[in-house]
């Protein structure tokens, strides 16, 4: 998590770690929060009050038909 703060590439990490490909080495990019914490940061604040989301009934009757 050190070197991904410190800007290192996560190619070379990977390669570091012994990983086959950097799709092993991203799951260390979703799991540090400072990451996240840092990309929230940046994201523009709305007025808008969070919604959750709602299936149509049309939708949950083509997923109920898989």
């Amino acid at each position: 998590m050190n070197l991904l703060r410190r800007g290192v590439d996560i190619t070379v990490i990977a390669l570091w770690l012994g990983h086959e490909s950097i799709e092993t080495t991203q799951m260390y990019l979703h799991a540090d929060m400072a990451i996240k914490e840092k990309a929230l940061g940046r994201t523009t604040k709305t007025n808008l009050a969070p919604k959750r989301y709602r299936p149509t009934d049309q939708l949950i009757a083509f997923l109920e038909s898989l």
